[in-house]
């Protein structure tokens, strides 16, 4: 969020280069899976320096530029980075990255279309071997007792997780589902298909079960953190920091200044912007905050069109935005 701010790496429509642009972390995407499904979309985007977004929260669409003077790293979004890993190159001369890579090794009735977990665990090997153990955090997120994944499931699950990742990643993000009333709704749905239950446990067991991951994940140098839910943590937890400057400071082997601006209560991530679109990712995760319909998804993601500049368009009329200089210029004029 701009947190009020003009400029924020927003461009006007003009496509005209500005003095003054800040600088911004570009998160690529907590609404979608852009690895996995948007790839060619993204590079191309990359190449024109800028895309547009829509607005999912109203207003006009706006614009965020790409080039290497706006961008002070991205942050990868994913289930799946086998599309976008041959661009990693091309990428890192545009500006630094690292990815959260999401990999649970639920049953196929709660994420039906995702990666298996030999797929994954390869590509976090690979982006270390590539980039480094901090190029990737792993996140076992969310975490969900529905399907036969109770505590003593999620627990042997992990572990084995853990000991398949352990050199490959230095953190592993955990949470737990929140029943939003979509989510609560596409788990009915899915409970109702498929005849398995779901529940959503008391803070004790919650707390209790989180616990447990740390130790394991401790056990094979791996720190666990929390994702946006301090009401859940216990001794062993850290609190995550999903778009982590820190972390991209590393990589970049320079600092990055981002102050913090979560996207909800609890959450400790620096200030980015987000060019994904919700109701776009067809992995079909049945416990996903990020899609509130299925069928509405598929539909979005099979009109998708890869030489748009917006992920997926609308017909609002995209932002006049005007950097921080230009604001000033204009007003001073």
């Amino acid at each position: 969020m701009c947190g009020g701010q003009l400029g924020c790496n927003l461009r006007p429509a003009s496509h005209s280069q500005r003095e003054g642009v800040l600088r911004v972390i570009v998160s690529a995407s907590y609404r979608t899976d852009i690895p996995a499904f948007y790839a060619d979309w993204f590079m191309r985007r990359l190449a024109a320096g800028y895309c547009r977004v829509s607005n999912p929260y109203g207003g006009g669409d706006y614009e965020v530029l790409l080039t290497p003077e706006a961008v002070d790293g991205f942050v990868f979004w994913t289930r799946n980075m086998r599309p976008l890993l041959r661009h990693l190159d091309a990428i890192r001369r545009v500006a630094p990255f690292f990815v959260q890579f999401t990999l649970t090794g639920y049953p196929r009735a709660l994420e039906s279309s995702v990666i298996g977990v030999e797929e994954g665990v390869a590509q976090f090997r690979e982006l270390r071997d590539r980039f480094g153990p901090r190029a990737a955090v792993w996140r076992y997120d969310p975490i969900v007792f529905a399907a036969d994944m109770d505590a003593e499931a999620h627990c042997n699950g992990f572990a084995r997780l853990v000991r398949a990742l352990a050199g490959a990643v230095d953190e592993v993000v955990l949470s737990v589902v929140t029943p939003y009333k979509k989510t609560r709704r596409n788990l009915d749905r899915a409970a109702r298909r498929h005849g398995f239950v779901w529940y959503d446990p008391s803070l004790e067991e919650k707390q209790g079960l989180l616990a447990r991951l740390a130790a394991v994940a401790a056990d094979q140098g791996i720190a666990a953190t929390l994702c946006s839910q301090p009401e859940l943590l216990v001794a062993g937890l850290g609190e995550a920091r999903c778009v982590d400057a820190e972390r991209l400071s590393d990589i970049a082997e320079r600092p990055i200044a981002a102050r913090e601006s979560g996207n909800r209560p609890g959450c400790r991530c620096a200030l980015s912007r987000d060019i994904g679109a919700y109701d776009t990712c067809p992995h079909g995760c049945v416990y996903c905050y990020a899609v509130a319909d299925r069928d509405r998804t598929v539909a979005n993601f099979r009109a998708h069109d890869p030489a748009a500049d917006c992920l997926m368009p609308t017909r609002k009329p995209v932002a006049t935005v005007q950097t921080v200089a230009g604001a000033v210029a204009a007003k001073r004029s």
